[in-house]
């Protein structure tokens, strides 16, 4: 497995930016492609029959009828709502199945918004290459809420020249683009569909979350759907003070007394065999103490009840060391996935000030056994954090390409299985680093 180049050919977005997603539920029938994009194509063409996806479990299909339904259905196309955001749904064959999803993060400059429409059509045309055939259409949608003072319509034309950009590319390789709505302050502005009807030039009320064909068909197949992207990062983000001067304070008095152990061989592997008995003991502690509700808010506070600074200090500084960061990505499946989830989060949201580098190893830890444990969403979000905090990060980048990428994650779980419980020495003059690139095991 290898890392594509984050330049490859000139057009390919960064790596660390972009999901390039296989379907979330399986692919059911999505209405008829059309005719390719080309000048003589009216602006609001698009299929004759109504959307459906079928749902995992089920050989219905599920009709997914105009624009309104198309936005109600994004959450479940990527597990999430993806705030500021544009999404490429790849569609193929006669009645437009669905295919890949991309999500990458809107651009700030009119420039880069340029420059990311042909980077999107080729990304989606050759993910989809990759796993089968090429789209012979598209949607996307553009997800921004308006700056204080203005109002959704305001995006919908700030965001106008990057849709006739991306209808453009997306043209030129014969890959339709056959709706493009912009989400923006609870409505929905369709930048193809000329009915004013259904899609108004003020924009239509999106439908209250879980009302559509599409919500009840999730609900009956037991498709989670997360919240925003916005709160799946809030919930690996570092805390702020006060709380997070104490944990400085306790991370600068941990590296202190690390610092003479670290410089030979057998103080290190002390160091390391220490912190996996920590994390152990935190393992079992997460085990005992699982939170009483379901809230985010309040099951990341009781979390973080769990875990004093002088902890959660070891196990940041202990964790750069890779060996010590394979052997606890041992804890993978089963029982230990939901506790070790709750653990990688905690341990995250203590990389505060200029610890903030460490997450790396943390977030990656996160990434991976959500993955393991069948949540990709939740994983491409911590794998993608964890590429923004060290875009050099090796073993989050082939975790965040083999999850976009749709696979198994058993053969990585078979490998850990065989080093469980195994030390593994680091060689003569490697040890724990803030890039956590010290030691052997995975990358």
């Amino acid at each position: 497995m290898t890392q594509p180049d984050r330049e490859t050919h000139g057009t390919q977005p960064p790596f660390s930016q972009v999901n390039s997603e296989l379907p979330s539920l399986p692919t059911g029938p999505v209405g008829p492609p059309g005719p390719p994009a080309g000048p003589s194509r009216p602006p609001g063409a698009g299929p004759e029959r109504p959307p459906a996806v079928r749902c995992p479990g089920s050989t219905a299909d599920v009709s997914v009828r105009g624009p309104a339904e198309l936005a109600d259905a994004l959450p479940y196309l990527i597990g999430f709502y993806p705030d500021d955001s544009i999404v490429a749904v790849a569609l193929h064959g006669e009645r437009g199945r669905f295919g890949g999803r991309l999500r990458v993060g809107i651009p700030e400059t009119e420039k880069e918004r340029q420059l990311i429409a042909p980077q999107i059509a080729e990304c989606l045309e050759v993910s989809s290459l990759a796993h089968g055939s090429r789209p012979d259409g598209a949607l996307v949608f553009f997800c921004k809420e308006p700056a204080a003072g203005a109002g959704g319509k305001d995006v919908m034309e700030e965001l106008r020249p990057m849709a006739q950009e991306i209808r453009r590319a997306c043209g030129e390789l014969n890959m339709p683009v056959y709706e493009l709505l912009c989400l923006s302050d609870g409505r929905y502005y369709s930048y193809c569909c000329p009915d004013s009807h259904c899609c108004g030039p003020d924009g239509m009320p999106l439908a209250e979350p879980g009302t559509s064909a599409m919500a009840a068909a999730a609900a009956y197949a037991g498709i989670r759907v997360h919240g925003s992207l916005r709160e799946m990062e809030k919930r690996l983000i570092a805390l702020g003070p006060p709380f997070a001067d104490e944990q400085a304070r306790a991370l600068d008095a941990a590296g202190s007394a690390l610092t003479h152990r670290l410089l030979t061989p057998d103080g290190r592997c002390r160091v390391r065999e220490e912190t996996l008995a920590l994390a152990e003991r935190l393992m079992e502690r997460f085990h005992r103490h699982a939170p009483a509700t379901t809230a985010e808010t309040a099951c990341d506070a009781h979390d973080d009840g769990l875990l004093s600074h002088d902890e959660a200090a070891v196990m940041i500084l202990g964790l750069q060391d890779r060996n010590t960061r394979d052997r606890a990505a041992a804890w993978m499946e089963g029982l230990d996935v939901r506790p070790a989830l709750r653990l990688w989060r905690a341990l995250c949201r203590r990389c505060v000030g200029p610890y903030a580098d460490h997450a790396a190893a943390v977030l990656t830890l996160a990434g991976w056994v959500a993955w393991s444990g069948g949540d990709a969403p939740t994983a491409r979000v911590a794998l993608g954090r964890a590429l923004r905090t060290d875009p050099d990060y090796r073993f989050a980048q082939l975790l965040h390409q083999a999850c976009n990428e749709g696979l198994d994650p058993e053969l990585l779980r078979q490998c850990l299985r065989r080093g469980r419980g195994t030390p593994r020495d680091a060689e003569p003059g490697e040890g724990p680093s803030s890039s956590g690139a010290a030691g052997e095991g995975l990358p």
